[in-house]
């Protein structure tokens, strides 16, 4: 069996998925607080050739000889560098500075994790209900859903929001007075961790750790909630692009292994003629 086939293969395998994610970054460059994900590779098992040892007449050898047997993708892993603010319409749009994520509450009954900000009011049976766009609610620091209040009693575009979270309303003189209620913000040890369940979407895991309510925490550095305001992604298109020269040009190299191999073994196959 000849090793440089296989070898050439699965970097060939390796520098495909890279494509793919790199793919995927461009497809998400507009996509709101979407991270950017990047490819670590690993390499496989080593055929050990000879050993530092072995000579022709036993003599101590300082260095042996070992054939690596090609590449593998070990993580996919997202940077969770802050992404831009992007002013937005929507009175309802924050963004989030800092570490922090919002949390909601899924279908499920469970909650998920986002870094997108972009919400809305739902006009439910307990008053106005502070929604995603996909219609989950929104937890507060008691991670429960922010019902901000009765249809009759308050008007939504009046609602604003200051840097902790904290929902305000004017009272009858037009200063803004706290509603007590607070959207939450959570942190992770390894945010890298997180399971992405996608919708901008995650689930913590055993590697990420579990969620840290930054209200019950002083040792955490506080994230800032900015109102008409949504985080963009945090890809570089030109970084991006480099990378999928980079990929391509080492897809081509592993497929040109290949192709000198099968020459070399062709000419192997000749030498009888």
């Amino acid at each position: 069996m000849v090793r440089s086939l296989w070898t050439a293969a699965t970097g060939m395998i390796a520098q495909q998925q890279n494509v793919d994610t790199i793919a995927n970054n461009l497809a998400n460059v507009n996509t709101t607080a979407y991270k950017t994900e990047t490819n670590e590779f690993k390499s496989l098992l080593y055929q050990t050739i000879q050993t530092k040892t072995t000579t022709a007449n036993g003599e101590q050898k300082p260095v042996g000889a070992q054939v690596g047997l090609g590449v593998r993708n070990a993580a996919i892993t997202s940077q969770f560098s802050q992404g831009a603010f992007l002013a937005s319409e929507n009175a309802f749009s924050f963004a989030i500075g800092g570490d922090g994520f919002f949390a909601v509450m899924g279908e499920d009954g469970q909650p998920y994790y986002t870094r997108n900000g972009n919400f809305n009011v739902s006009l439910g049976v307990d008053g106005l209900t502070l929604t995603d766009m996909d219609g989950h609610p929104v937890l507060d620091t008691d991670g429960e859903p922010v019902v901000i209040g009765d249809i009759e009693d308050i008007v939504a575009n009046k609602v604003q929001i200051d840097a902790s979270g904290m929902l305000m309303y004017p009272d009858d003189d037009n200063n803004l007075q706290p509603l007590d209620i607070q959207i939450g913000l959570w942190q992770f040890q390894n945010p890298a961790g997180l399971n992405k369940e996608g919708d901008t979407l995650y689930r913590p895991t055993a590697a990420s750790g579990e969620p840290i309510n930054e209200a019950d925490n002083d040792n955490l550095t506080p994230s800032t909630v900015r109102q008409g305001y949504l985080e963009g992604s945090n890809v570089q298109v030109a970084d991006e692009m480099v990378n999928l020269i980079v990929a391509q040009r080492a897809y081509e190299l592993n497929s040109k292994a290949i192709t000198t191999t099968d020459e070399m073994m062709q000419q192997a196959n000749q030498l009888k003629r």
